[in-house]
C-alpha cells in the first residue's frame, strides 16, 4: 500500500530507494556508512565494526581529543543524515541506518589508544550497551525521535562503553 505525499499523490512503496532517494544522495552514504548498513545480518554490529579502523586512524593523527571531536561531527552529521534517510524511508528507525554506531562506537574507543585488545572490548562493550540499552539508553530510543533520536542512543551507550573501558584500562595499569 502506498502513502500519499503532501500533494495528495501517492508515494511508491519499497524504501528509500523507491522514492527516488539513494546513491546519489550524501545523507544516503553517510547514514548507511558507506553502504555497511545495507547488510542484511546485523547491519548494527556491520556498522561498528566498520567504525573502528576510522577511529584507529582519527586516533594515530589526533589523539583522544581527536576522536573526541571527530565523534561530535560525526553526531551532527548523523543527526542530518538519520533524519533524512528516515523521513525518505518512512520508517522511525530503519536498520540502514548506521552512522549512529559508527559514532557511538568512537566515544566508545577514545580511551583504547594504540592498544588493540582494547579496541577489541571497546567494540564488544559498545555493542553490548547499544543492545542492552541500560537507562537512559532505553529511555532515549523510546521517547527522542527523528534523526536526534536516532543517533543519541547510540551516544550514550558509547559514553558508557568509554567508561568502563577506561576503568578497565585504568585498573589494569596498575596491576
Amino acid at each position: 500500500m502506498s502513502a500519499n505525499d503532501s500533494s495528495g499523490a501517492p508515494k511508491p512503496s519499497g524504501g528509500p530507494a523507491a522514492l527516488g532517494f539513494g546513491p546519489r544522495h550524501p545523507a544516503w552514504h553517510l547514514a548507511t556508512w558507506f553502504g555497511v548498513g545495507l547488510m542484511r545480518k546485523a547491519p548494527g554490529t556491520w556498522g561498528s565494526l566498520a567504525a573502528v579502523p576510522f577511529a584507529y586512524g582519527i586516533h594515530q593523527v589526533g589523539g583522544s581529543a581527536g576522536l573526541f571531536v571527530a565523534a561530535l561531527i560525526l553526531f551532527g552529521v548523523g543527526v542530518w543524515a538519520a533524519e533524512t534517510f528516515r523521513r525518505h524511508a518512512g520508517t522511525a528507525d530503519p536498520q540502514a541506518v548506521v552512522i549512529d554506531e559508527a559514532a557511538g562506537q568512537w566515544l566508545a574507543l577514545i580511551p583504547a589508544g594504540d592498544d588493540m585488545l582494547l579496541y577489541a572490548a571497546g567494540f564488544f562493550l559498545f555493542r553490548l550497551f547499544d543492545i542492552w540499552k541500560p537507562w537512559p539508553i532505553s529511555w532515549a530510543d523510546r521517547r527522542v525521535g527523528g534523526g536526534l533520536g536516532i543517533m543519541l542512543d547510540d551516544m550514550i551507550a558509547g559514553v558508557y562503553a568509554s567508561a568502563v573501558l577506561w576503568g578497565a584500562a585504568t585498573a589494569l595499569a596498575r596491576l
